[in-house]
């Protein structure tokens, strides 16, 4: 019997998952971090693999059709995802209590930020979240290796790739790690696409 395509294989644990949160999974940093909020969790592409190994999932995004379809591919999973779970709403006002996730996925979402308070509003409010020793994995767009092209970061501007994204620098983010009350997880890595967008990864442990 032929085997099934290492990619259609890979894509039915995996989904479209971040490749750069696949690389934390690897890595063990959520071993032991079962209770995982997916803030900005679209329609769930980084939840699939979670789900199906009983993770207790949370989702929050602002769109519902997207929290709707997270719901489906839970159910879809035969996972556990109770209503109260989930929450339709921007990240700065989250339903949850302090300290009640291990882990927080914010992957392409925290540059859709109005501005700057907006962003540190978020940013904040998914620390307040964290218990103590919890992960922040987030990927965001920056300004980081096309400053010359960009400028600082810390506003919100057009990127040369069309798009208008909140864009962070690595002053900002060391910034927002102290406020934070922790530290850097990994050195913060940033991939430069062709001149036209900087995506980071910044990953924080709560103290």
């Amino acid at each position: 019997m032929p085997h099934e395509p290492p990619s259609r294989e890979l894509r039915a644990q995996f989904d479209d998952i971040d490749i750069y949160l696949f690389d934390q999974l690897v890595r063990g940093r959520f071993d032991h971090r079962r209770r995982v909020l997916d803030a900005g969790c679209g329609s769930g592409r980084n939840l699939r693999y979670l789900l199906s190994r009983g993770y207790e999932c949370y989702a929050a995004d602002q769109d519902p059709q997207a929290v709707a379809r997270v719901q489906h591919l839970a159910r879809e999973l035969g996972a556990d995802l109770p209503a109260s779970h989930v929450h339709v709403g921007g990240l700065d006002a989250l339903p949850w209590p302090d300290g009640s996730m291990d882990a927080v996925i914010a992957s392409a979402v925290l540059h859709f930020a109005r501005d700057v308070d907006h962003a540190e509003r978020m940013v904040m409010e998914l620390g307040r979240v964290l218990a103590p020793g919890g992960l922040l994995f987030a990927r965001l767009a920056s300004t980081i290796g096309l400053e010359s092209t960009l400028g600082p970061g810390g506003r919100r501007l057009r990127l040369p790739d069309g798009s208008d994204r909140f864009v962070v620098d690595e002053p900002l983010l060391m910034t927002w790690t102290a406020r934070l009350g922790g530290q850097l997880a990994d050195p913060i890595k940033t991939t430069v696409v062709q001149g036209l967008r900087a995506m980071t990864t910044w990953c924080v442990v709560t103290a």
